[in-house]
């Protein structure tokens, strides 16, 4: 059988009752780790033209934009969802494929989960559902789409919010392989972002969503789709990866081995290609002792970065020493590392407008060098699950050296519940009895009746923060 045949088959008879309690609980973390990102964007009103046109789509009122106290079509609704999640880059990210999985997971799961009143249960079970055909669609050709100047968050991302919406609106097995084909047609994601700091990738999560629930919508409409839209002569990987990929690559040990589980939660709203990096700068100046630098005290510093990475968040290595736009920093790994080195964390605000335009960071930044890795250990495997090593030369002659083994965050360097519970307050606007609430419903997801006080409690979190006049 062909893979979409597979998958189809796979998410379609999914029962609740087959999900491992790791796997509920790992897609639980990960979906309050989406509300925690797009909680954080709405407040910051980082999703606007998106949620400007979602408000302007029209349509039945099925679904809630968050942060605005309205209602529109489900299609309108994960357009929304999907952006405001990505908007600041601070949502997971599944390292085999390079994806962000929730992204593109959440706003379909609860547009439509919201539309037909769908139980917690099977809204999470559509969840799991997703989040295996996003990551194993993508990991079954790693970087390829990257490679080709794709987004495979949004390339993958369409066919995994097809799922979901084919599960939840319930459709039949034959009726879920149409809208995987229909789905496969309006894959894409453009990376010349990277190039001008523009803010499109901000909007591929939403698009894939969306587009994902209006291919389930024409499959139960009647609309056909090719069953061999992934692994076809010009399916998904020979048209958008210049890959050929068998349907076993894609679904071997479907239901068995559980890529939900190996989704990283991101500590810095940045790219996660450097992730492993900025640790192994904070674990050289934990070895160093220092809290943070002066830039004056540093003469170099070097890190190492594997090949895959090299093109995205170093070159060309002019335009990585002073960003442009919020966008283009959080996308400079030299950059980064320098604003970390000097204030000793990198947040939110680390990407603020007025931090972009600090002289020191640039300074320093243009200190940073970057060795492409080639051959051995240090460039095995994929990109973003690649190990950290960088050394400080220090104007008093000391060289302190950061080694990690892969960025924080991931299966096997987890943040626990409490470093996540901390992110998920943070970026809801501090403690506060409703995002405690929010928190407790989407960790107990299974027990929920349906969706309607888990979007109530995440509409009103949503809503811009009031500006503070002096």
């Amino acid at each position: 059988m062909t893979a979409a045949r597979v998958l189809a088959e796979w998410a379609t008879g999914l029962r609740p009752g087959d999900l491992p309690e790791e796997v509920r609980e790992a897609a639980c973390r990960h979906l309050l780790d989406g509300f925690g990102a797009a909680l954080a964007a709405g407040r910051a009103g980082a999703a606007g033209p998106a949620l400007t046109v979602a408000r302007g789509l029209g349509g039945a009122p099925e679904s809630a934009l968050l942060g605005t106290g309205e209602r529109g079509s489900a299609v309108a609704a994960a357009l929304a969802t999907g952006t405001l999640v990505h908007a600041l880059d601070f949502d997971d990210t599944h390292a085999g494929g390079l994806v962000h999985a929730t992204a593109v997971v959440l706003p379909a799961a609860l547009a439509v989960g919201e539309q037909v009143g769908a139980s917690g249960a099977e809204v999470l079970t559509a969840a799991v559902a997703g989040y295996e055909t996003v990551c194993r669609v993508a990991a079954a050709a790693p970087h390829a789409f990257h490679g080709r100047g794709l987004h495979a968050t949004m390339a993958c991302g369409v066919l995994s919010a097809a799922v979901v919406a084919s599960r939840l609106l319930g459709l039949d097995a034959d009726t879920a392989v149409n809208a995987l084909g229909v789905a496969g047609s309006q894959a894409g994601g453009l990376l010349e972002f990277l190039s001008t700091g523009a803010s499109t990738k901000q909007l591929h999560p939403g698009f894939a969503s969306a587009s994902g629930i209006l291919a389930a919508r024409l499959a139960a409409a009647g609309a056909s789709g090719p069953d061999s839209v992934l692994e076809g002569p010009h399916g998904l990987y020979a048209a958008l990866a210049g890959r050929t990929v068998d349907a076993a690559d894609v679904t071997r040990g479907l239901g068995e081995a559980w890529e939900t589980t190996r989704v990283t939660v991101k500590p810095y709203p940045a790219c996660q290609l450097m992730h492993a990096t900025l640790d192994a700068v904070a674990e050289a100046m934990r070895v160093a002792g220092l809290r943070r630098v002066d830039a004056a005290d540093v003469v170099e510093v070097v890190a190492d970065v594997h090949p895959d990475s090299a093109s995205i968040v170093c070159e060309p290595a002019a335009r990585k020493v002073a960003p442009r736009t919020p966008y283009d920093a959080k996308f400079s790994l030299p950059w980064s590392a320098a604003a970390l080195l000097l204030d000793g964390a990198v947040t939110l605000a680390t990407y603020a407008p007025g931090s972009l335009a600090r002289p020191e960071v640039a300074d320093l930044a243009a200190r940073v060098r970057t060795v492409v890795t080639s051959g051995g250990a240090e460039a095995e495997g994929v990109a973003a699950d690649a190990p950290g090593r960088v050394l400080l030369r220090l104007a008093d002659g000391r060289e302190i050296e950061g080694r990690v083994p892969r960025s924080v965050g991931g299966p096997d360097r987890p943040l626990g519940d409490a470093a996540l519970d901390a992110k998920f307050t943070a970026n809801a606007g501090g403690p506060a009895p409703e995002a405690a609430e929010l928190a407790r419903r989407v960790r107990g997801l299974a027990a929920e009746p349906d969706l309607t006080t888990i979007v109530a409690l995440a509409d009103r979190l949503a809503r811009p923060a009031p500006e503070v006049h002096a």
